[in-house]
């Protein structure tokens, strides 16, 4: 299913890094295991830790420090896959009586846990279905996951400390990272628009020797993404145009699950022969999922479920991927109208409602094998690709 067009949201450029700085620090701090202090409207806040990384001793110490009982905050689909609750576009937030121990946390968060939660303890917990308000902690708290590249799940205590009024000086009191629900909301937005190219050289290719690749980097310092320029495209045209999300295992190693790499060998031979294009190298693994979910992803298939379903399972969307870094790529390199080489409808969408006009849709497909034609068959019949 498409998404609905990016709206950005306005930021003063001086707010721009301050912004970016505190979600990347405390992206960091999640990754290691850490406690973040997460600020939304009205003076609530939480103090939240990636659930994949709770411990006995860290439920304790998280309890202590906010005076509040933990509780569980997971994606609609992820409910939805553990049968707990039917919703589209909410957070789901999970509590036990006398609270969730860590390994419960875990089964809630991990569909590849070995000791799956069971029916009878799934009926204990209170489960709350709540609209996602623009600054909502607990939804904050699982954007923030997603953006680590953790399992979009949270352990998520409100802060209830008396002493917390000024919420600032009290996270620096524990030695805690703070970070406002808006910085978190509108990160995919303020590091595209921040993209600057940084490195560019002449990278001679087998198919094309008149290639040179663009590193663009946000602000921050984060994820580069890549223009691959072949030959000297016209401005005043529509360009030939490849969006092509990183894919490390069939890219790099010549994976046969999926024809990621077809896909991307294919799309230079075909923009060499038109005689230009440009490839944009999207730095958006497994969907946008990340390279560790991806393979946790590719073990639940190995399980049985298709390629959807394994990222729904995970508690992801079907497919997680921004295209505004490739639209303000396009734009920077002087393109602003395209012929998508795809054979995904939604992707052309997409760029369309990041203000890229897409005038033709090129079709791309590439023969299957017997690693990748459930795979394949799975994106056409679910996900609406033209093959």
């Amino acid at each position: 299913m498409s998404k609905p067009p990016f709206e950005l949201i306005p930021m003063p450029a001086s707010r721009e890094p301050v912004s970016l700085l505190a979600v990347d620090r405390a992206v960091s701090e999640v990754r290691r295991g850490r406690f973040v202090a997460v600020a939304g409207a009205g003076g609530i806040a939480v103090l939240v830790q990636a659930a994949e990384a709770v411990t006995p001793e860290a439920l304790i110490e998280l309890k202590r420090i906010s005076r509040s009982d933990p509780v569980v905050a997971v994606t609609a689909r992820r409910a939805a896959v553990l049968g707990l609750a039917e919703t589209v576009g909410n957070i789901v937030t999970l509590a036990g009586v006398g609270g969730l121990s860590a390994d419960v946390i875990r089964n809630l968060a991990d569909p590849l846990s070995d000791d799956p939660l069971p029916d009878a303890a799934k009926a204990s917990l209170t489960v709350t279905v709540r609209k996602t308000p623009t600054f909502d902690c607990e939804s904050a708290a699982v954007a923030l996951m997603k953006l680590a590249r953790l399992l979009p799940a949270a352990v998520a205590a409100k802060i209830a400390d008396p002493t917390a009024e000024d919420l600032m000086a009290w996270a620096s009191r524990h030695d805690l990272l703070l970070v406002d629900c808006g910085d978190i909301f509108q990160y995919d937005g303020t590091a595209a628009r921040t993209l600057r190219a940084v490195g560019s050289a002449r990278v001679p290719l087998v198919d094309m020797h008149d290639t040179r690749i663009t590193a663009f980097r946000p602000l921050d310092g984060g994820l580069e993404h890549l223009a691959i320029v072949i030959g000297e495209p016209a401005k005043d045209r529509p360009v030939l145009t490849r969006l092509h999300s990183e894919c490390f295992t069939g890219d790099l190693l010549g994976s046969l699950r999926c024809d990621c790499g077809s896909q991307l060998q294919g799309a230079i031979k075909e923009i060499a022969a038109a005689g230009s294009g440009v490839l944009i190298y999207l730095a958006q693994e497994g969907r946008g999922i990340g390279l560790v979910n991806k393979l946790r992803a590719y073990e639940l298939q190995d399980r049985g479920f298709d390629t959807m379903d394994a990222n729904e399972q995970l508690g992801f969307d079907a497919d997680e991927r921004v295209y505004l870094p490739a639209a303000q790529i396009l734009r920077q390199l002087g393109f602003t109208r395209v012929r998508l080489m795809t054979n995904n409808p939604d992707k052309v969408t997409a760029l369309g409602n990041c203000g890229i006009a897409v005038e033709e849709r090129v079709p791309h497909a590439f023969p299957s094998n017997k690693h990748n034609e459930s795979y394949l068959r799975t994106k056409a019949a679910r996900g609406g690709h033209v093959f």
